[in-house]
């Protein structure tokens, strides 16, 4: 029997890979997408076993709507993942309140919400798993993107608080923390100038996290990161928070000219420009 399995962020760049990777296997998928065009494409390169979703995830009762489709078509979820996220690196001090609601609405609230509605379905599977994509930033504060931490600390924190109260409901609950990765989102954070920490080593391809959260789905756990390495650091470095504000600048240069290696790539592999000194995204 097919597994059934829903996936937000759908067309983003991890979100891509994931669909392709999981189409291989017997599953039917459900990709949901704010961008239809894009989930429409995607859906037509993965064949009829892949279902498009267009929903804004920052309205609730788009989100119920979503849930009674799936149930109405497939009875059940055996998987969700939550992977679609948004990261907005404009000065703090000059954000608008509804920009901070959205970051927060996508990356915290909509994932808790879809699981919380989502547990009626899950039940009715005997193989229930839910993995998020939180993010090395759930651990360590970005100084650039300070609600994106905040979403991704509250999506950590409570996706391991509901792995220990779902459990005994037959739900298990994975976390994926994965540092920079290759994707449109971060071309766009680099050339806003976003955390230049996140560059001090060459981020990684989407297809290495993708393959991480099939991982997390397959043999559920706690949490668990691509490079599991930075985890660790990260993990260490925030036993001793106090310390932080002398530490970070030691590494900020390393960042910034990784930052700088990671543009004149992206200028190489024709994504990229220079325009007035500024860099621009190509398209």
């Amino acid at each position: 029997m097919s597994e059934i399995i829903l996936i937000t962020g759908a067309a983003g760049g991890i979100g891509q890979c994931l669909c392709r990777q999981l189409i291989q296997r017997d599953v039917k998928l459900i990709l949901v997408d704010l961008d239809a065009a894009r989930l429409e494409s995607l859906c037509a390169s993965l064949g009829e076993r892949a279902t498009p979703y267009a929903l804004d995830l920052t309205d609730e009762q788009q989100i119920c709507d979503l849930i009674a489709f799936v149930g109405e078509r497939f009875g059940r979820l055996d998987g969700l993942i939550n992977n679609a996220g948004i990261v907005l690196v404009d000065p703090f001090a000059t954000r608008s309140s509804a920009s901070i609601r959205r970051e927060l609405d996508i990356n915290l609230l909509a994932p808790l919400l879809l699981t919380r509605h989502a547990i009626g379905l899950l039940e009715a599977s005997n193989n229930a798993r839910v993995v998020s994509t939180v993010s090395i930033a759930g651990i360590f504060p970005t100084a650039e993107s300070p609600i994106y931490s905040a979403s991704k600390f509250g999506l950590r924190g409570a996706m391991l608080s509901l792995a220990l109260e779902l459990e005994p409901r037959g739900i298990r609950i994975a976390c994926v923390l994965p540092s920079a990765t290759d994707t449109p989102m971060l071309r766009q954070e680099a050339i806003a100038g976003g955390n230049a920490l996140q560059f001090m080593d060459p981020p990684q391809s989407p297809e290495v996290v993708a393959t991480c959260i099939v991982k997390a789905l397959d043999k559920p756990g706690m949490e668990r990161a691509p490079r599991a390495s930075e985890l660790w650091v990260c993990k260490l470095a925030m036993l001793f928070p106090n310390l932080l504000p002398r530490l970070l600048p030691i590494l900020q240069k390393r960042g910034e000219r990784g930052m700088q290696r990671y543009l004149e790539g992206l200028e190489t592999r024709g994504l990229v420009e220079r325009q007035d000194g500024k860099w621009k995204i190509v398209g």
